[in-house]
């Protein structure tokens, strides 16, 4: 079986712009020549590559598909880089969680723009699921809780991103006057980040509460997150490099407890491409530097 590089090629760009339409409109070509690619491609690979729903997606058996023509344009703009010099500005999708993204991440994202023409597709999901979007290549790299590699993939230690029980000093005097007991804290209203998001109730669990009892609110943004807890909202677990600026003011106090600790891990393709070299030893360095280690 061989794989069409040019078809390959068509299907990424399907599943970038989300829809036949908006891809026929980026290759220069008609919706039909776009369906027709996909058509030709799904009667070479003898599957169905492409679920066209709105916007389409992508099926299991596309996975090989898309990683090959992924991989494959990240080494020819690495080739053309190296007979000609910088070569043709290039999109490097990544995976990251977003309490990741609010707080350290970008900084090694703009060091390397600075210096390589590159711009960055950031996906955020939470990092105990950001290592499927590896597995079906819509990434070439990823912040993740996952420390065995995923298949055709290298990992490397980042460190540990420890949350903290925090709340305002009005919502303790009102929801915890006498501290953050298993009582008190069964009717103390929560904010989790969305339905997935499992910190709070690990921390009740340690602390000898009831994690079902609580009344919660969900704030599925990481910046309005800790808003919320700043406002009085409820009390949550945050990172202490997103807490610390209102801890140091009085705005926030912990709770007490223990810290909730996520180990954090940067795995990407095992692939020799300079560029994606680069991204990997940007993004370790600055996890390495700024995580508890």
């Amino acid at each position: 079986m061989r794989i069409p590089a040019d078809l390959a090629e068509t299907l990424v760009v399907v599943l970038d712009e989300g829809s036949l339409d908006a891809a026929a409109g980026r290759l220069h070509v008609t919706p039909s020549a776009v369906s027709q690619r996909i058509k030709l491609l799904e009667e070479l690979i003898g599957r169905v590559l492409l679920v066209r729903s709105k916007p389409v997606r992508a099926t299991e058996a596309a996975q090989p598909v898309i990683r090959y023509a992924r991989q494959r344009a990240l080494l020819e703009r690495d080739a053309v880089a190296e007979l000609e010099g910088e070569g043709d500005r290039v999109a490097i999708p990544l995976a990251v969680n977003a309490d990741s993204l609010s707080t350290w991440f970008l900084a090694p994202l703009a060091s390397l723009a600075e210096r390589h023409p590159i711009v960055f597709d950031l996906h955020r999901d939470d990092q105990d699921f950001t290592a499927g979007l590896l597995e079906s290549g819509s990434v070439m790299g990823a912040v993740t809780s996952r420390d065995r590699p995923v298949a055709g993939c290298r990992v490397s230690d980042l460190g540990t991103l420890r949350y903290e029980a925090v709340a305002t000093p009005g919502y303790c005097a009102r929801w915890l006057p006498d501290g953050a007991t298993p009582d008190a804290l069964s009717s103390a209203p929560v904010i989790d980040f969305d339905r997935r998001d499992d910190l709070q109730s690990r921390w009740l669990t340690a602390v000898g509460a009831a994690p079902d009892r609580p009344p919660r609110h969900r704030v599925p943004a990481s910046a309005d997150f800790a808003a919320a807890v700043t406002l009085g909202l409820g009390w949550a677990l945050l990172p202490r490099l997103q807490s610390q600026p209102a801890l140091d003011t009085g705005a926030l106090v912990l709770l007490g407890g223990p810290p909730v600790d996520v180990p954090l891990y940067w795995q990407q393709w095992n692939l020799r491409s300079p560029l994606l070299d680069a991204i990997a030893a940007e993004v370790v360095a600055e996890g390495r530097r700024v995580l508890t280690p």
